[in-house]
Parts: structure tokens; C-alpha cells; sequence
């Protein structure tokens, strides 16, 4: 009740009680101030003086907040505004301590003239009033922006971070969360984003594609994923994303029982095996391009609901065994490479049940037709990619049939299209038609006969005697702003000569050396030809 009851409603308690507070004996009093503490939520020596101060004004008005009295008055501020601008604008902690040098130098060049109790106040004063007193002076200073803290920063605070080191072998239901952005060359506007979640103790991948960075949408998606994986989720580690890092997910997460912990900023390999599967999964399925929109997110989603089958039954990965470094030299060993759904069938707290509905699973799904659904769904997304939202209506549904046909047709095809080129269509670059440049008029297009005669007469001429023969011929279309583009023309012509003296030269006779007739060269050391002599 306390957290609930408005301002005006604690004013209305306090003036009704204020009355029966002032006339009654001590015992009666502390039963009152329980009862005023229990109603307004107020601390017990905050209700004491809020009855004092309305017992002085009257019931039902309100006394004006007290003011002390200033110690550090504008001949303070203006000196420590100076002393800020001489010690090059540092922290107040670092002023506090060049006050004592700065102060006599600045007396000194007659900058400040303090009397003997502001000169002390001005010695005697801490580094939190240095910092209270400049607010204002450092906003000026700065243009006007205040700076301000992380809006997230106070949660990010609370979450504990955990390293790569730290897992430690953990039990499966820990996993790692990131995300990928699907904005292609810009992040400006609105696009997709891929929501990733890796157990950390078999490697089991979850996509789920989300329309924007919204921490509601995280929610959703995570409780999504916890019915995908085959076990209970335990704990997620998040990167410092503010998508994440926010008093929507953090909250939910622990009242749904999840350890939430955080990698360290700016350090990637604290969340390895996320980072991992961004490139080998989700971005070895969608690319580099850009994705937005309702439309493309239900066919995003389509797809990872086949590749999720593909990736955590049939493709094998590595996992790191041990790293250790020698010297200079880091050496890494890795298990041998198996596949999401082995890994869980071999670990020992994968409970019996779980395992059995894996198998049972694995025996009725078909990697051919994973595949071709993953390939049909490529291709649409193919025809989406770096396309608005609202402009794709003309594009083909999905292959999305499973049958028995449509996978051995598919099957055909494997091994026979290699060399055709890219089998992803979200990786093929899309073909844009050439636009032909077109040559804008110049200026110089009516005196180009004139310059070729020039140049016919005197071929040493240079540019800028060019600009000014023109310049007497027309003195107000050039001048010397006009050399750069003389200069082009110049180089254009005289390369234009160059090739019509080339093509008209007459080829050389024999020039391979078939022709000569002379003596043979010495070539032979000078020994040998002293002996055949």
C-alpha cells in the first residue's frame, strides 16, 4: 500500500493526523507514527519532521523548502572556473590537487585578486563542489550536450560476468544468446534480426528471426526457444547489447528461474560458441544482405525450422578438447566432430525420456528433404533480399511440398549443378543493370577544332597558355578556374594524336632475327674460342 498511495493522498493523511499528533501524550504519538508510517511508506524521522513542519504552517498548506545559506558565493565560481580553464579542464579530483600550485601562478599574471577568506574557502574546497559549482561553466563549454550515462548501465551492473573460462563443463540447459542484424551495407531503418541461442554443453542451435531490436521481442523469442530445445533452459549469457541488457528481459529472465550472466565488453570470445554458429549457421543461410519486413521474417522463419533439424541431427561440429600455450605458440585440441543430437545422447544428465524422444525423432526425419526445403526457401528469400517491405508481391511461394518426389527430384540434382555457381541463393549477388554514363556538354565542345590547330602549330603548347588564348576569345566563360578540365582535354587529344601516329607508321621488316646474315655472335667463353682457334 505503501508503493501505491499517491502524493496527494499523503498530504490529506498527514494534515488529518498532524492535529491528534500535537496534543497527545508520547505513548499515543508512537502509535501514530506507526500508523503514518505503514500508510505512506515514509521513514520514521521523515514522518517526524513532516508532522513538526505541519503542525508550524497549518493543516492542509505547505511550507516552502528551507534554504541554506551559500558558502561559495560568484567570486568562488569565477575562480574556479579560471583555475578549471588553466589546468586544461580536468576532473575535480585532479583540480583539488593543482589548486595550490595553480592559485599563486594565476595571482601572480593578475588574473585573480581573492581576499584572504575567499582565498581560503577557494583552498579549502572539495572536489564534489568543484564539480557542482562547473556544471553549468562545462555544459557551456561543451556546446551545450550534457553528457549522461548508459540508460541500461545501472542493470548492466548487476549482472555478473562470465568468461569463456568460466563454464567450467556445465550441465546442458546453459546457453549462449546473440544476435545478428540482417541490415546488409547500412543499418539505417528498420530491418531483421536473428536471435541466437547455443547450448554450451552439446552445441544445440535455435534461430529465431525478430523485426526489430525490442526487448519484448527477445522475451518472446526465448520462451519460444525454450520449447524448441529438448531440455530445460538453466541460464543465458548475454553480450552488452542494450536489446538485452534492459528492465524487460533481465527481470523475466530471473523470474523464470535463468541464470542471467554477461560477457565482457568489446571481448568476443567470451561467448565463442555463439559467435561460432553466427557465422557457420545463421550466416551461411542468409548471408550478408539486407532482410525487413513481416513477410520475409514468416519465410526466415520457415527456414531456420528446417535447418534447426538439419544443423542439430545431421551436421557434425568441432569442440574445443583443451587449449595451452607454449612460448608464442597456442596449441588447441578438439573432440572429434559430432553432431548436437550425439553429444546429448552421450552426456550423463541427459535424462533417459529426453533421449528416447531424440531418437525417436531422428528416425523420422530425412536429411534430403531438410536440405530441399532449406534450398526452396533460400530461393525466396533470394528474391527478397535487399528489397523493401510492401514491394515483393510478385515473387513465387516456397517449395515447401515434402513428398517423396519432390525430394528424390531434389536428390537428382546433388553433385550434377557444382560448377553452375552459388547453390544458396541468399549468398548470389543480385545483378543490377549497367546504367551507361552519359557525357554531359562542356563548355570547351565549340573551340575544340580551335585547339587541335593550335596544338597542330605549336605541340609544346601547355594548358594554361590554352585558357588564356580562350580567355581573350570569350573573357567571361574562362578563366583560371577553367584549367583543370583544358587540362583533360589536352591529355585527351595528344593521346588521340599518339595512337593516329602509331596506326599509321609502317611495320619494320623482319625483326625476330630470322634475316641476319652477319657473323656469329661470341657467345662462347673466351676459352673455348681460343682453343678451337
Amino acid at each position: 500500500m505503501a508503493r501505491k498511495i499517491s502524493m496527494g493522498a499523503r498530504r490529506e493523511v498527514l494534515s488529518t493526523v498532524t492535529e491528534r499528533y500535537e496534543s497527545a501524550k508520547r505513548a499515543e504519538k508512537g502509535r501514530i507514527l506507526d500508523a503514518l508510517c505503514a500508510t505512506t511508506g515514509w521513514h520514521r524521522k521523515h514522518a517526524v519532521r513532516a508532522l513538526r513542519r505541519s503542525a508550524t504552517v497549518g493543516p492542509g498548506r505547505m511550507e516552502a523548502p528551507g534554504q541554506r545559506k551559500r558558502r561559495y558565493g560568484a567570486t568562488i565560481k569565477d575562480a574556479m572556473t579560471a583555475l578549471w580553464e588553466a589546468s586544461d579542464r580536468v576532473c575535480g579530483k585532479r583540480l583539488k590537487v593543482m589548486i595550490p600550485t595553480l592559485l599563486p601562478a594565476l595571482e601572480q599574471h593578475g588574473r585573480l585578486q581573492l581576499g584572504e577568506a575567499d582565498r581560503d574557502r577557494v583552498l579549502a574546497i572539495s572536489a564534489a563542489t568543484i564539480d557542482r559549482l562547473l556544471v553549468d561553466v562545462k555544459i557551456a563549454a561543451s556546446g551545450g550536450r550534457r553528457r549522461r550515462a548508459g540508460f541500461y548501465s545501472a542493470i548492466r551492473r548487476e549482472v555478473p560476468i562470465r568468461t569463456f573460462n568460466d563454464w567450467n563443463s556445465p550441465v546442458p540447459g546453459f546457453c549462449e544468446v546473440d544476435m545478428v542484424a540482417h541490415g546488409g551495407t547500412s543499418v539505417a531503418g528498420s530491418f531483421i534480426q536473428t536471435l541466437t541461442m547455443v547450448d554450451v554443453a552439446t552445441g544445440w542451435t535455435e534461430c529465431l528471426p525478430l523485426l526489430t531490436r525490442e526487448g519484448s521481442l527477445v522475451v518472446e523469442a526465448i520462451n519460444r526457444a525454450q520449447s524448441l530445445f529438448p531440455w530445460l533452459l538453466r541460464g543465458v549469457d548475454f553480450d552488452n547489447d542494450s536489446a538485452f541488457m534492459n528492465d524487460v528481459v533481465v527481470p523475466w529472465c530471473r523470474e523464470q528461474k535463468l541464470e542471467v550472466t554477461r560477457s565482457r565488453a568489446y571481448k568476443k570470445n567470451d561467448q565463442a560458441f555463439v559467435e561460432q554458429k553466427n557465422g557457420a549457421v545463421v550466416r551461411r543461410l542468409m548471408g550478408y544482405g539486407r532482410f525487413d519486413g513481416v513477410e520475409t521474417a514468416r519465410v526466415m522463419g520457415r527456414l531456420y525450422a528446417a535447418a534447426r533439424l538439419y544443423v542439430n541431427f545431421f551436421q557434425p561440429s568441432f569442440k574445443l578438447k583443451e587449449k595451452r600455450r607454449e612460448g608464442a605458440k597456442v596449441i588447441k585440441r578438439y573432440h572429434l566432430p559430432s553432431t548436437p543430437y550425439e553429444r546429448a545422447l552421450a552426456h550423463p544428465k541427459v535424462t533417459p525420456d529426453v533421449k528416447k524422444r531424440l531418437r525417436d525423432q531422428y528416425r523420422s526425419l530425412d536429411p534430403v528433404v531438410l536440405l530441399a526445403e532449406i534450398r526452396a526457401t533460400q530461393d525466396e528469400l533470394g528474391n527478397r533480399v535487399d528489397r523493401r517491405a510492401g514491394h515483393a508481391g510478385d515473387l513465387q511461394r516456397a517449395f515447401t511440398t515434402t513428398t517423396p518426389t519432390s525430394a528424390a527430384t531434389f536428390a537428382k540434382t546433388l553433385g550434377k549443378t557444382v560448377t553452375a555457381g552459388e547453390p544458396r541463393a541468399t549468398h548470389r549477388r543480385t545483378r543490377r543493370p549497367y546504367k551507361t554514363r552519359i557525357r554531359m556538354p562542356s563548355k570547351l565542345d565549340p573551340h575544340i577544332a580551335a585547339i587541335e590547330g593550335w596544338l597542330a602549330e605549336q605541340p609544346q603548347l601547355t594548358a594554361l597558355a590554352i585558357v588564356g588564348r580562350l580567355s581573350e576569345i570569350q573573357p567571361e566563360e574562362f578563366g583560371a578556374r577553367q584549367h583543370s578540365i583544358v587540362q583533360r582535354l589536352l591529355r585527351a587529344l595528344r593521346r588521340k594524336t599518339a595512337d593516329q601516329v602509331v596506326a599509321a607508321a609502317p611495320l619494320p621488316g623482319v625483326v625476330d632475327g630470322s634475316g641476319y646474315v652477319g657473323p656469329d655472335p661470341p657467345t662462347a667463353p673466351l676459352v673455348e674460342q681460343a682453343g678451337k682457334a
